[in-house]
């Protein structure tokens, strides 16, 4: 039975807030947020969205990739094969692919999942251009609720790479790992008797494990904490700084939004869903060493610091287990970096299939969208990155 079907919809096909992760409701879910959990809107602004000029459409049959099985393929075969929702791609500034699949449409809100963490680090990376964050400042500075606690003597550039000591494990089919804890804190599932209420709650409870300024460890929980950070920083909260710093400078064409717990905490981890075209214009401005329409958006310096990291950040992801799936790739600033043939990517990355790739050399730009039926599909992931590699190199 499709979700959400009948007046009203029953049965199997009721997408809920304990099911609406499940492989069944993930594609219904996915473009209907706000009917399930509280959201917050992100206002694009009053004025008009930024041009998105279009060229000669790609024949993504005839470009080339091989896959993680080691089987030659196509582009086109790749995105058929990875439950695909939107498929974005834009090269010397020109949108030349823009495919909406399974119904989507390009006016459909589309769950970022984790890509909402790289719109977070941006929103870090203003405010410290702004000197109102300091990134080598402990986290309690900012929020000394968190005094005493695994945060406390964190630095919030630990916050930025993921390299906090803090005891999180982000086990996505452990009922029991401290990201599924936090969902239900935070909302995005049933909260249990025991669990704290909100996120920001859910954080100071949290201890330690290991030293901070360590190995590379994908923490959901320290993007989240990071939020609060900017937050306490900027003295408003996420949805409206990432309005202000990002969404209306960029020239973006529809409001987005973030969820929100049941105390109005905005999710940073993953909460944020928004339109295609305008993941397309957040890409491009990163392309663009931080400018959007000839105006600074993020500071270059931040990105240039992100593209070439010192090497013990480096050495922290080698260290780690995603070395093995990206091979001398590295974390910063909230964004992923993956070496290819043609220069190094960055990548926004989220669970489920959401992609945002940007490689400098071959000036490319792509943005997927998807509803994978697992959190983690390593072939899925690898088969699209190497997919974006397959058509810069192709364009270039």
């Amino acid at each position: 039975m499709d979700p959400m079907t009948g007046f009203p919809p029953s049965g199997d096909g009721l997408v809920t807030l304990d099911n609406w992760q499940d492989p069944t409701s993930v594609r219904w879910a996915f473009r209907h947020m706000r009917e399930i959990i509280p959201t917050q809107p992100i206002p694009a602004g009053p004025g008009a969205a930024a041009g998105l000029p279009t060229g000669a459409e790609l024949d993504l049959d005839a470009i080339e990739v091989t896959r993680l099985s080691g089987q030659a393929s196509s582009v086109s075969a790749v995105v058929k094969d990875t439950w695909t929702d939107a498929l974005l791609v834009l090269h010397d500034g020109a949108l030349l692919t823009e495919q909406y699949l399974a119904g989507s449409t390009a006016t459909t809100p589309h769950l970022l999942m984790s890509v909402s963490k790289s719109l977070v680090g941006c929103v870090a990376g203003i405010l410290a251009g702004r000197g109102e964050l300091d990134p080598s400042a402990r986290v309690s500075t900012y929020v000394p609720e968190v005094r005493g606690a695994g945060y406390g003597d964190a630095r919030v550039r630990d916050l930025l790479d993921m390299r906090t000591g803090v005891q999180f494990s982000e086990a996505y089919t452990d009922p029991d790992a401290e990201v599924r804890v936090m969902e239900r804190s935070m909302g995005w599932h049933t909260r249990r008797e025991d669990d704290p209420v909100g996120a920001y709650a859910y954080l100071a409870t949290l201890g330690r494990n290991s030293p901070h300024d360590g190995t590379f460890t994908y923490r959901s929980a320290d993007t989240d904490m990071l939020g609060w950070v900017c937050e306490r920083a900027a003295g408003r909260r996420m949805a409206d700084l990432v309005s202000e710093l990002l969404w209306q400078p960029i020239g973006a064409e529809a409001d987005a939004e973030i969820t929100c717990d049941s105390v109005g905490t905005g999710i940073h981890d993953g909460g944020i869903s928004a339109v295609p075209r305008d993941l397309v214009r957040f890409g491009r401005m990163l392309l663009e060493g931080g400018t959007a329409g000839g105006h600074e958006v993020v500071p270059a310096s931040w990105l240039a610091e992100a593209w070439a990291p010192p090497d013990d950040v480096r050495a922290a992801f080698a260290a780690s287990d995603n070395e093995e799936v990206l091979p001398g790739g590295w974390y910063r600033n909230q964004f992923w970096f993956v070496p290819g043939a043609r220069g190094d990517a960055l990548v926004c990355l989220g669970i489920h299939g959401q992609m945002v790739y940007v490689n400098r050399e071959t000036g490319l730009v792509g943005v997927k969208l998807s509803s994978w039926p697992a959190a983690q599909h390593a072939a899925s992931l690898v088969d699209t990155l190497r997919s974006f590699g397959a058509l810069g190199v192709h364009l270039a």
